[in-house]
């Protein structure tokens, strides 16, 4: 079944807690996390296969870090949720709040009504973490947006195949003026010619667009490339985007969400 946007004045819900983000250029900034549910890739490497489906009930912090979770019923008014941001939303604590997933542009109607308010309670960046494959969904919400991590999907490592609608949504970002960088999972079975596409792509935009190469963390059989890998790699597309940086799940090192 076909994953839709979602009615836009409720949202369905994964869990809203804060954390050290751990991957992509926000990399140790204190975020607020509001995770959303419902995917539409089907990526091998995926460490969040429970965000594809919505789940009945959504789980909030109480106290943001403490990981005192209560439980909700989804979907979620979009009162309720600015209620939970504004108790989370602890003064100098957060360095912004990131959209995240799943995919949080199956939810562009709402994040639409949503991220204006939001930016005015808490005063915070927004940062929208995607799939990277929505470029319509993006156009939606883009005015209200400080910076975006776009995932480039490998074919080889992924599964998927969207390299038309990258190029449209990098673009989209980069025209727009917002902080845009881009992530791309790599294994030990990431194809280089895939990965100089991907380069081309990024520089085709604007060469001075990051690029993070993150080794997946083993999963389902899916194994992470050699160090000999991954120095290659980077060296290999530095010519064409000379900001390439090789960046792990530090999350996971930390033992938190």
């Amino acid at each position: 079944m076909t994953a839709k946007t979602t009615v836009k004045s409720t949202a369905r819900l994964m869990e809203v807690f804060s954390a050290i983000q751990g991957e992509g250029f926000h990399v140790g900034t204190r975020q607020l996390f509001i995770r959303f549910a419902l995917c539409d890739l089907r990526c091998h490497f995926c460490d969040s296969v429970h965000t594809w489906n919505a789940p009945v009930n959504c789980r909030i912090e109480r106290s943001p870090g403490l990981r005192d979770f209560e439980f909700h019923s989804n979907p979620v008014p979009l009162p309720t949720l600015m209620a939970w941001v504004e108790r989370q939303n602890l003064p100098f604590l957060h360095d912004s709040i990131s959209l995240t997933g799943g995919e949080p542009l199956l939810h562009a109607a709402f994040l639409k009504e949503f991220l204006p308010p939001v930016r005015s309670l808490t005063q915070l960046p927004i940062y929208l973490e995607s799939g990277g494959h929505r470029p319509e969904q993006l156009a939606m919400i883009l005015p209200y947006l400080d910076s975006v991590g776009m995932d480039l999907k490998l074919p080889s490592v992924s599964g998927e195949t969207y390299w038309l609608e990258h190029t449209n949504f990098l673009q989209l970002c980069f025209d727009a003026q917002v902080e845009v960088f881009v992530k791309i999972i790599i294994s030990e079975n990431t194809d280089p010619a895939e990965l100089q596409r991907s380069a081309e792509l990024v520089a085709g935009v604007s060469p001075d667009i990051p690029i993070f190469l993150q080794p997946v963390t083993p999963l389902g059989g899916v194994l992470a490339p050699t160090p000999q890998q991954v120095l290659l790699w980077q060296a290999m597309i530095k010519p064409l985007v000379p900001q390439v940086r090789v960046v792990p799940q530090t999350h996971k090192m930390l033992n938190q969400l």
